[in-house]
């Protein structure tokens, strides 16, 4: 038997995939449900995620699952609003000529932030088509020097660290190149004319979850098992010891994939892990009404949250029973932080009032219903050196023969987290054990 420790999108991936190649699997997930952050809420319509899922034209794994499973047909491919809030001003982003039209940018300054976006190095006066096909290459390179290289100052200062802000906070200073250069690649074909495409599912990616588990079968997952123990001899795995309920059951198994983040990783077997992590907090709000015409909007602003996201501008409201549905999130860099300490109440008021700064004609009387999750390992800090410290699939040599890792830090992981990667990780290790 294996074991696979953790029913998130990557333990899941790797127990589809075992079986799929004739193996017994168990999947034994700490929590009472399965999904892990692709988790959701339910609406007055479909469920929507606890926190923003979607999906770029460059996924294929996870599209690849989806067809397999028999959910093709309800993959949508919509096309999306970004802006970005300005002095009180929301300046739509996404078609050439509201790119153009920006007015905080000078025609110059345009130039050299397209050039950078569609991978062209201008640097030396004569277009270079190669310079950031290798993202490693700029491993090492500090995203600020990176970027006031091949951009502008003004498009630094005006632009990117903004953004920067909102996604690594105090951490900005750290993050690689690599990094900027890996979520250009990530991200799908532009069309000038109606902008960037992104995928979603009709019904949410919680039905991707459930093909998963009627896939699986509700007979291979363990919820409310967490495993405590792995147990090695002669330098291979041989059990692992769950506990539910108070109670303690050993199982013996001829492979172990560790599907959690590394923390977990490192309490069973040992094996440290060096990468930092930020976590998130995340609300979801029902309204009554619309408050823009953006799906993701980018605020260069002093806002309390990094990112205002109307989904509903990305899937309409009729979906969800006719609530407009929104997210703010900010990511936590240190528990420390004064946000994290907060109660979700707090949070909730906190971020009521910078809705009603950004938006004059927001009231409280339109919310319907606000939720709050928050999760202290959301996605990883991609500092400078990050590739040096990824854990290996196969942790034969460092831990013990039998011993897999598929979880966050895992080399899918990067440059950018995501549910695709989560696949790719459980598939790799599934791939080592069987041999194919």
């Amino acid at each position: 038997m294996i074991g696979v420790v953790g029913g998130g999108i990557a333990g899941l991936a790797a127990a589809y995939r075992l079986q799929q190649r004739g193996r017994d699997v168990q999947v034994f997930e700490a929590s009472d449900r399965i999904g892990g952050l692709a988790a959701v809420y339910e609406t007055a319509g479909d469920p929507i995620e606890t926190f923003y899922h979607h999906l770029s034209a460059s996924e294929e794994t996870i599209v690849e699952l989806i067809e397999e499973l028999g959910l093709g047909e309800d993959l949508e491919w919509r096309y999306k609003v970004d802006s970005y809030y300005v002095d009180g001003v929301v300046h739509p982003m996404e078609k050439a000529w509201e790119i153009l039209a920006y007015p905080h940018l000078s025609v110059y300054d345009k130039f050299r932030l397209a050039m950078l976006v569609t991978e062209v190095d201008v640097r030396g006066g004569w277009p270079t088509f190669d310079t950031y096909d290798d993202i490693t290459d700029f491993e090492d390179v500090p995203i600020k020097e990176f970027l006031l290289e091949h951009t502008t100052r003004h498009v630094f200062e005006s632009f990117w660290e903004p953004l920067l802000d909102a996604k690594f906070g105090s951490r900005k200073e750290d993050v690689s190149a690599a990094w900027l250069l890996g979520r250009v690649k990530f991200r799908g074909e532009r069309d000038p004319l109606r902008g960037e495409q992104l995928g979603y599912l009709d019904g949410g990616f919680g039905r991707l979850l459930d093909e998963l588990l009627d896939a699986v079968g509700e007979d291979t997952i363990t919820t409310g098992a967490r495993v405590t123990e792995l147990s090695r001899s002669d330098g291979a795995v041989e059990s692992l010891t769950a506990e539910r309920d108070g109670e303690r059951e050993t199982h013996a198994v001829d492979d172990v994939v560790v599907a959690a983040m590394p923390n977990v990783l490192e309490d069973l077997t040992g094996y440290p892990c060096e990468i930092d992590f930020q976590g998130t907090v995340c609300s979801v709000w029902s309204m009554d009404e619309s408050l823009s015409d953006t799906y993701w909007l980018n605020i260069k602003d002093d806002a309390p949250f990094g990112v205002f996201i109307e989904h509903t501008n990305f899937v309409p409201p009729e979906r969800y029973g006719g609530e407009h549905l929104y997210y703010t999130a900010s990511y936590i860099q240190d528990p420390g932080e004064d946000l994290w300490q907060m109660s979700d109440e707090e949070v909730e008021a906190h971020w009521e009032d910078g809705i009603a700064d950004l938006f004059p004609a927001f009231g409280p009387d339109s919310v319907n219903w606000v939720k709050t999750a928050r999760n202290p390992r959301t996605a990883p800090i991609y500092e400078r050196g990050y590739l040096d410290m990824v854990v290996p699939y196969d942790l034969g040599d460092e831990v013990a023969a039998g011993v897999y890792y598929a979880g966050m830090a895992s080399r899918a992981q990067y440059p950018e987290r995501s549910l695709n990667g989560g696949i790719e990780a459980g598939y790799a290790c599934a791939n080592l054990i069987t041999g194919t």
